[in-house]
């Protein structure tokens, strides 16, 4: 009877584990709690680990020694699974390359409102030449001091957003800044009205006013809480349908990681007809949110994506900045156009 609730449990265990190394074997992915969990894969190898390490332990012990070792196999595979997988996505490179004269580079931060200082913004944003920033959670009056900030660096940028009321939470705000190099742009109206946007908290989708050039779309999804689930999945479909043009680039806090964006990629896409640029150029794995844990601990959820037109050369997660106010980490990426 003994071996037999052994074996029930061993079971029981290693589906728990598959779960939460693989929830899209069991559509899981995007179902609470999972989907929180599976944001941590850093932590979820460390737990494993550890796990592993007690059972072995425990498997000294002479009458639990077969379950102890059963139970142990299952964590170590489990934790060399979510290792392997952070690996794979990256666990960061830290330089970019030299800009050609077509390429772009994009930088995403969401700044948590006016805990980080436009001076910060500007300053980081100059340093990496940036050509486009998106700025979730940031007013148009914090995001024309940054313009003005960069431009007084000698980085002259435009400023637009979109925002869902004036109550005065910086969240209902997201902000993006566009060189004049790129041409002007406007946001689109269903943007600026909310009839076709992000559910909670705006996106802003900006089109180039010559009608050629990228078009760029300043993401934010609402966060997974247990009451905004149905919320959550609605907007990635949303930023989704955003990547059906072969020259769109796409960059914000998506509350997401590529195991959430599962099933919604389309010919090959991670998101839409989209890829992840951090994913393709070796940091994949590193965490953007929250600044309390280190970056490989961390949930990688802040993205810059582009379609066909476009590949990417390069990027980082910019580590040196946990202590501005943020509790997210800047993502710059380098994308040149495909020929």
């Amino acid at each position: 009877m003994l071996r037999v609730l052994g074996v029930l449990l061993t079971a029981l265990c290693a589906v728990a584990a598959a779960i939460l190394t693989w929830p899209q074997l069991f559509h899981l992915e995007r179902t609470w709690p999972i989907a929180q969990l599976v944001s941590f894969r850093g932590l979820i190898a460390v737990g494993f680990a550890v796990l592993l390490v007690l059972l072995l332990l425990l498997a000294f012990a002479r009458p639990l020694r077969t379950l102890a070792l059963s139970l142990a196999l299952v964590a170590g595979i489990a934790a060399a699974a979510n290792a392997g997988l952070v690996m794979v996505r990256g666990m960061g490179a830290d330089t970019l390359p030299d800009k050609t004269p077509g390429s772009i580079r994009v930088m995403t931060w969401n700044t948590a409102g006016s805990a980080t200082s436009p001076d910060t913004v500007a300053q980081i944003a100059v340093a990496m030449d940036a050509d486009i920033v998106t700025l979730p959670e940031t007013t148009i009056e914090t995001g024309e001091q940054v313009a003005v900030a960069m431009r007084d660096l000698g980085h002259r940028m435009w400023a637009h957003h979109a925002e869902y009321g004036t109550d005065g939470w910086d969240a209902r705000s997201t902000t993006l800044l566009i060189s004049p190099d790129l041409g002007d742009y406007s946001v689109i109206e269903s943007s600026q009205d909310g009839t076709s946007n992000t559910s909670t908290v705006p996106s802003a989708v900006a089109m180039p006013v010559s009608g050629t050039g990228p078009i760029v779309v300043a993401a934010h999804a609402v966060a997974p809480r247990q009451s905004y689930m149905q919320h959550w999945r609605d907007d990635l479909q949303w930023l989704a349908n955003q990547c059906a043009d072969a020259n769109v680039i796409m960059a914000g806090d998506f509350n997401a990681t590529l195991d959430h964006m599962s099933g919604l990629g389309v010919d090959g896409g991670t998101l839409g007809r989209c890829h992840d640029a951090a994913a393709e150029t070796g940091n994949g794995g590193v965490g953007t949110w929250s600044t309390s844990f280190p970056a490989l601990a961390g949930a990688p959820i802040d993205h810059v994506m582009t379609s066909s037109h476009w590949r990417a050369t390069g990027s980082m997660v910019v580590p040196n900045l946990d202590g501005s106010g943020s509790d997210h980490r800047p993502l710059v990426v380098q994308i040149e156009p495909v020929d």
